[in-house]
């Protein structure tokens, strides 16, 4: 029989892990495979892990991972790809705005020959008219200036088949976009419409600087629009600082008109100050991106994992290394 894991990257989702952890169990109750289920605590500050812990005590499909630390859902979710050893795996949030019942319909065409099944968002209830406006202008930017095309209004929810898992894994990148990352790996990929819901229980993690930091980890990470735009952008300034020195030449020779004095210069000194800084600050981004690379630092630490199908009845069922790493 095919085999299935589900895995649940989470960080301070204790309001709404047993809901969620309820609500999947009915759906992979009614699949005819072999199904299990792994999640991954990123370092959470609260009862996150002791609940994922009492999980995997109760449901021996129950497997669950602890970072040394709170590295980054892309961490986190990678973390969690790197232990699946199955046919299939779906990736899901623990808040219930991704709907577990979603799940058949993503391995019936998984089932239909396809390696990336993903889930579109065909509205987003409980959000604001602003995050609504604000997550439609990056996938849309996004989709203008990647080098590989990423799909419009498409979260992590997804399923990847083995061949999709094992190339993944191939990429070790250390700042990692993973929706241009599941894009980039090619293979037959489709699409299915969904509504997302509002968050069942807690409180959203991304607030404003963290999805702007998100955007820019995008953009950068799969376009090197941002460089040619800065030099594209320096040579319109220098063209037109050229034009109105010329202009000003003229006149003074010509016309014995007086040179603009010190407002005028000030605002050209600015206007070229200005956008040399924005200029430098788009290479900064690209340069530190390599400095990170180049550091060969491991993605991630495992402080104690226990895997699906492992027993858990001693003290000492959750095997503790904080030496692993990958």
């Amino acid at each position: 029989m095919p085999k299935l894991t589900v895995v649940v990257p989470a960080y301070n989702e204790s309001a709404v892990l047993a809901i969620f952890h309820e609500r999947l169990c009915g759906v992979l109750d009614t699949l005819s495979l072999q199904c299990d289920v792994l999640y991954i605590d990123d370092g959470s500050t609260d009862d996150t892990w002791a609940i994922m812990q009492s999980l995997a005590a109760a449901d021996g499909r129950v497997g669950v991972l602890k970072l040394s630390r709170n590295f980054g859902k892309e961490i986190a979710l990678t973390a969690g790809l790197d232990h699946v050893d199955a046919d299939a795996a779906v990736v899901i949030d623990a808040d219930l705005q991704d709907p577990p019942e979603l799940i058949p319909e993503l391995v019936l065409q998984w089932q239909a020959g396809f390696d990336v099944v993903y889930a579109t968002r065909s509205a987003r209830a409980g959000e604001s008219g602003f995050k609504r406006f604000t997550a439609a202008a990056f996938y849309r930017t996004m989709e203008m200036l990647s080098d590989v095309p990423v799909p419009r209004d498409t979260g992590d929810f997804r399923l990847l088949s083995r061949r999709a898992l094992k190339a993944l894994a191939q990429l070790r990148e250390r700042q990692r976009f993973m929706k241009g990352l599941f894009a980039w790996i090619g293979y037959r990929q489709t699409s299915i419409q969904y509504l997302r819901d509002p968050r069942k229980a807690g409180k959203t993690k991304w607030n404003y600087w963290r999805l702007a930091q998100f955007a820019i980890e995008g953009i950068t990470s799969f376009s090197s629009a941002p460089l040619r735009l800065a030099t594209w952008t320096g040579l319109a300034a220098s063209l037109v600082a050229f034009l109105m020195g010329l202009k000003v030449l003229i006149k003074a020779l010509l016309h014995s008109d007086p040179v603009p004095g010190y407002p005028s210069l000030m605002v050209v000194v600015l206007f070229l100050g200005g956008i040399q800084l924005l200029a430098l600050g788009v290479i900064g981004e690209y340069l530190g991106r390599n400095y990170a690379e180049s550091k060969q630092r491991p993605l991630y630490f495992i402080e104690e994992e226990h895997l699906p199908g492992q027993r858990v009845g001693a003290s000492n069922a959750f095997h503790t290394d904080a030496t692993r790493q990958r």
